[in-house]
């Protein structure tokens, strides 16, 4: 097997799993409704109890995604992860907060008290989703990064990738595209957020706030979703030539990935058909699928751009300081053992959704409790 087929394959799998990612932020979608939808505390307490269960699952699959890139892409992970740890240490912290507060949320005579930790739950919800989301915005923005693989052999600083700022990845928050990358994770997760909580909710009066919310925050996700689109499509990447490796700029370089691959924009354009279905279902009628259907829309919808974002030697990681130290496929992923071993690997992954969809099935039919999660 050529190793090419194997970095397109994990690099496929990465994007799998940042799209089932950005499904999954639903429950941090959930928490900013503790502040914008839930005007009581037992609607409160309703929304916890339908996202206590469930919280496990989207941090479980942010540390998978983490842990995929790292295998297959250390380079990667070495250059952003640990140049860029500002931006990364932020999403983690977010993401800390959001397990000790659904701990001691309930406990009595906790130290910070229950509004603290709602407050916590809150902020990972909002921040988290746009924090995440502009990290992902880099794959296409890029970075201000050196990289000099002869440093290795350099004993007194074998550092392979230097950052040429001091901003350690707080600068990508200055680019407009990452800032719109964030603002539609989070206008995502809060769409499916409310849809999840019309249908396995029991507060019907939490249910009925939540049908109004989704009429006007679903259009909103949909033209967030067309302009990040139609700035992606704009944007000026680099092509790796496939046998010298040397980079180029091409104007509309994600547009012409999507046209000369083809099946990516199949891919996406089934996505938006199913979030459009999904949205209209629940607006004009009862909507007994909508959640579904505009999560199956959303995955759909973000694994293409992911792709394109690598595939078609194109710089998924590039520097906006030497072009040429931009990361692709080719120059940054594991060894050809490495990436075989972990493909036979990767086979249980069938086997690792099923029980997530089973974990899932057993704890949205858990009785709630009381007063909490």
């Amino acid at each position: 097997m050529d190793i090419s087929i194997l970095q397109h394959y994990w690099w496929a799998l990465v994007s799998l799993l940042g799209a089932l990612l950005v499904f999954l932020l639903f429950v941090q979608g959930g928490q900013t409704l503790l502040f914008f939808t839930a005007k009581t505390e037992q609607q409160k307490n309703a929304i916890i109890n339908l996202l206590g269960h469930k919280w496990g699952l989207t941090f479980t699959t942010l540390v998978t995604f983490g842990g995929a890139i790292f295998a297959s892409f250390p380079l990667y992970y070495s250059t952003s992860f640990g140049g860029a740890y500002w931006l990364w240490i932020t999403v983690l912290l977010l993401f800390v907060i959001q397990a000790v507060s659904y701990e001691f949320r309930d406990k009595a005579g906790n130290l910070l008290g229950q509004t603290t930790y709602d407050t916590f739950l809150f902020l990972n919800g909002l921040l988290g989703t746009v924090m995440l989301g502009v990290a992902v915005g880099t794959f296409f923005t890029g970075g201000a990064f050196i990289v000099n693989k002869m440093a290795l052999t350099q004993l007194n600083a074998p550092v392979i990738s230097q950052w040429t700022n001091g901003w350690h990845g707080l600068d990508a928050l200055g680019h407009p595209f990452n800032i719109l990358m964030g603002a539609g994770v989070y206008l995502a997760a809060s769409t499916l957020a409310l849809l999840f909580v019309i249908k396995w909710a029991d507060n019907s009066e939490l249910k009925a706030k939540a049908k109004k919310q989704v009429a006007i925050v679903g259009p909103i996700f949909t033209l967030g979703f067309v302009a990040l689109l139609a700035y992606l499509f704009c944007l000026t990447g680099f092509k790796a030539d496939p046998t010298t490796g040397i980079l180029t700029a091409v104007p509309h370089k994600y547009l012409h990935n999507m046209i000369e691959l083809l099946w990516p924009a199949v891919i996406l354009l089934m996505g938006v058909v199913l979030v459009l279905l999904g949205l209209s279902s629940q607006v004009f009628c009862k909507g007994k699928y909508s959640f579904w259907l505009t999560s199956a829309g959303v995955v759909l919808a973000v694994f293409p751009i992911l792709l394109c974002a690598a595939f078609n030697n194109t710089a998924y990681f590039a520097s906006t300081v030497d072009m040429q130290s931009s990361l692709t496929l080719q120059n940054s992923s594991s060894s050809y053992f490495t990436l075989k071993v972990m493909a036979y690997v990767s086979l249980l992954i069938p086997f690792v959704l099923a029980y997530i969809a089973y974990v899932w099935h057993v704890l949205t039919n858990r009785p709630e409790k009381e007063g909490g999660y």
